[in-house]
């Protein structure tokens, strides 16, 4: 795993905090920063990094990018986007 990728996964994992959070936070966290965090971290990642990772991250398939990262790849159904074969 690069930098890159640590980073993009803490960022996914403080998203993840901050949603599980919001029902008893008050007031409501700003989830826009992270948001473009993880958006920022997207765009710094190398040209030859893995297209599925890419792939659920531009699509903001946050879960599927976080299960990718930290290896579990296989918990992941495929999506309405990806082709069979």
């Amino acid at each position: 795993m690069t930098a890159t990728e640590r980073d993009v996964l803490q960022a996914l994992t403080d998203l993840e905090h901050s949603v599980k959070s919001m029902p008893a936070a008050n007031p409501k966290p700003n989830l826009l920063p992270l948001f473009a965090r993880i958006d920022e971290l997207t765009r710094q990642l190398p040209k030859d990094t893995d297209p599925t990772l890419l792939h659920y991250l531009t699509r903001k398939s946050y879960e599927k990018a976080r299960a990718w990262l930290e290896g579990r790849e296989a918990e992941n159904q495929a999506g309405s986007c990806r082709t069979s074969g």
